[in-house]
């Protein structure tokens, strides 16, 4: 989606970046997992393959795609930059290398359907997809007006259903035994999102002082 392309929402531990063509190769070595492909019902796909998906979701004015830093792991790049002024100032590395996950929202004409990812084994349980939805379903409400939003999660992905469920409240609508799919929504949030959000320009963000 053009309207994320160079925006950043910082929240307590996390920050969500738009989905740019240097996170391609990282995103790659994520999907090649079997596990993940199961728990995200993603098909394999060959690396120029996956540079072609990330420009087309850029572009899909119904596809929402950010990517997920760890923000503890990415001031540390930054002060080790810092403190070596030989290096470039601005590093694409320094923003890979805090990647943790993904997090997306397919925009229909009556719901927003939300999935989150996070790939990274040591950074699981931590509370991070539970932010990066409560950041995104800000940002969707705030900026596209969304009134509900569903989620749609394979029935053996038992943390992504707890997720769902006992942190962000949403109820189960369907089940699908034949797909092993259940089908989730939330309505009617927007008063428990008003918050302001911390919005940030990318280029800017990286290049910040970790203050």
């Amino acid at each position: 989606m053009k309207v994320n392309e160079n925006v950043a929402l910082v929240g307590d531990e996390v920050v969500l970046v738009p989905y740019k063509k240097h996170h391609v190769l990282k995103y790659h070595e994520w999907m090649k997992s079997p596990t993940l492909q199961q728990l995200t019902a993603s098909e394999p796909l060959t690396l120029d393959e996956e540079y072609e998906m990330q420009e087309s979701w850029s572009k899909d004015e119904n596809k929402l795609t950010f990517i997920i830093l760890c923000l503890s792991k990415w001031r540390e790049f930054c002060k080790s930059r810092i403190q070596k002024p030989t290096q470039e100032t601005l590093s694409e590395q320094d923003d890979v290398g805090a990647m943790v996950g993904d997090i997306n929202v397919y925009m229909h004409e009556q719901d927003a359907e939300i999935s989150v990812m996070v790939a990274e084994t040591k950074y699981q349980k931590l509370g991070f997809g539970t932010e990066a939805c409560h950041l995104m379903m800000q940002y969707v409400i705030s900026v596209l007006n969304v009134e509900k939003f569903v989620a749609k999660i394979d029935t053996e992905n038992i943390p992504s259903l707890k997720l769902f469920q006992d942190k962000l409240c949403f109820k189960v609508t369907t089940e699908c035994n034949v797909f092993g799919e259940v089908t989730l929504q939330l309505h009617n949030q927007q008063q428990n999102y008003k918050e302001k959000l911390n919005l940030q320009n990318y280029d800017q963000f990286l290049l910040g002082t970790c203050t």
